[in-house]
């Protein structure tokens, strides 16, 4: 009876433990740390190159390299959501040993570790500056954000549909674009125009991707 108690727990140990315990919480690490050298880097860079930069309020300041973070990370993970869906072998029909919800690696998991490492700065940088950085809304988003994110990062399921739902974040280098250009008094130039007309083709072809995504998704399921 002891030994059969001692393998179903050895079992349930396999199954919701990462066989690398240590890279979500590095990687957590480095997202905070990312974060906090994007915004110092962005405010020598932003105080030496751009003339208005000095004329804005303290906050203003404090958002625009806010932004910053936001710009680099919706980069990085939009980069990492494509590569790992659409181009690595992770979620290959030819690869696949278990379910597609149940698939990860060492990089699918560093990634979302990052990614929760930046929620979790902009969340706190949130509350501690609140609500000027964003109300309540903003909260909610991040905190959803980190709960979802996390879970897929600690356990390792259903990664392949947080990356899916991560590829949104193609949009926001271009919302953050539009709220610099407003700042700057740059509201009725053509690149405005141009920044909402490329945003809103964005938003079409992120939902196109996710359409597409959802269809390859349940085709894989039902086959196995």
């Amino acid at each position: 009876m002891a030994i059969q108690s001692y393998e179903s727990y050895d079992m349930l140990l396999k199954q919701f433990l990462l066989p690398h315990p240590f890279v979500p919480y590095i990687s957590m690490l480095v997202g905070m740390f990312a974060c906090k050298l994007v915004y110092d880097l962005n405010h020598l860079l932003s105080a030496a190159y751009f003339k208005s930069y000095s004329n804005l309020s303290k906050m203003q300041r404090i958002e625009w390299n806010n932004r910053a973070i936001s710009t680099v990370h919706a980069l990085f993970i939009t980069a990492m959501s494509l590569y790992l869906v659409f181009w690595s072998d992770l979620y290959s029909d030819q690869q696949l040993n278990a379910f597609v919800t149940l698939q990860s690696s060492p990089l699918s998991t560093f990634a979302l570790g990052v990614s929760v490492g930046y929620f979790l700065t902009d969340l706190g940088m949130i509350f501690w500056f609140y609500p000027a950085l964003g109300g309540l809304e903003y909260v909610v988003h991040h905190l959803l954000s980190v709960a979802s994110v996390a879970y897929a990062m600690l356990t390792g399921e259903g990664q392949l549909y947080t990356y899916m739902v991560l590829i949104s974040e193609t949009t926001t280098p271009g919302i953050n674009l539009r709220w610099y250009l407003d700042t700057t008094g740059m509201k009725g130039s053509r690149t405005y125009l141009i920044n909402g007309v490329v945003i809103f083709i964005a938003w079409l072809q992120e939902y196109s991707c996710s359409c597409i995504c959802s269809t390859i998704c349940t085709c894989t399921i039902n086959s196995l």
